[in-house]
C-alpha cells in the first residue's frame, strides 16, 4: 500500500511536491543511501602515494641541484619517520624536530636501526589534508630545509604522514648510511 497523504500537502517551497511524492520517491533513495554508508567500512588512510611523492620530489630536488645519486627508501628511517609524525599529531605543541619525549632524530633513527648521519625536515597543514605541492613549499622556502633536500650525501629516506580532522603532519628522515 503506497504512502499517501488524505490530503495533498503542499511544501511552501517546492509548490507542486506532494507528501506522497515524497514519501515515493525521495525516502526510498534516502533509505538506500543510508544503508550504504551504514554498511561501509570504516576508511583507512593510505598515505603510501603522498609519502612516495615527498621522496620523488627530493629526488627533482637534488638532481636540480647537480646530484647524480639514487634516493631509495629506508624501512628505518620510515620508522623514524612514523614515531615523530604521530608525536608531533598528538602532542600540538611540537612544532619541530624535538619529541616529546625529548628525543632528536638521531635518536629515533639509532632507536629504529638505521647506521648513519640523519636530518629531517617537518611540515604541519591544520587542516584534514595535504598536498605535495604544500610540502614542497613549505621546505623549499625554508633554507635549512633546502640545505637538506638538496644534499647529495642524503641518499636514504624516510617518510610518514599522518592526518587528523584540523591537522596534517609530514615528516622527511633523509640519511646518510655510514
Amino acid at each position: 500500500m503506497p504512502l499517501t497523504s488524505r490530503f495533498a500537502t503542499r511544501s511552501r517551497n517546492l509548490r507542486n511536491v506532494t507528501v506522497s511524492f515524497v514519501a515515493r520517491r525521495v525516502l526510498p533513495v534516502v533509505a538506500v543511501i543510508g544503508a550504504t554508508v551504514a554498511g561501509m567500512p570504516a576508511a583507512n588512510a593510505d598515505n603510501k602515494r603522498l609519502n612516495d611523492g615527498v621522496v620523488a620530489n627530493v629526488y627533482t630536488v637534488q638532481h636540480q641541484a647537480g646530484c647524480t645519486n639514487n634516493v631509495t627508501i629506508s624501512p628505518q628511517l620510515q620508522l623514524a619517520a612514523e614515531w615523530h609524525a604521530n608525536d608531533v599529531l598528538n602532542n600540538r605543541a611540537l612544532d619541530a624536530d624535538i619529541g616529546s619525549d625529548g628525543s632528536t632524530v638521531q635518536d629515533r633513527a639509532n632507536a629504529a636501526g638505521f647506521k648513519g648521519v640523519v636530518a629531517e625536515t617537518v611540515a604541519i597543514n591544520p587542516a584534514l589534508a595535504i598536498n605535495g605541492v604544500e610540502i614542497i613549499n613549505q621546505w623549499y622556502y625554508r633554507p635549512d630545509y633546502m640545505a637538506i633536500m638538496s644534499n647529495c650525501a642524503n641518499s636514504k629516506m624516510g617518510v610518514w604522514s599522518v592526518n587528523s580532522l584540523d591537522r596534517s603532519v609530514v615528516v622527511a628522515v633523509y640519511g646518510q648510511p655510514g
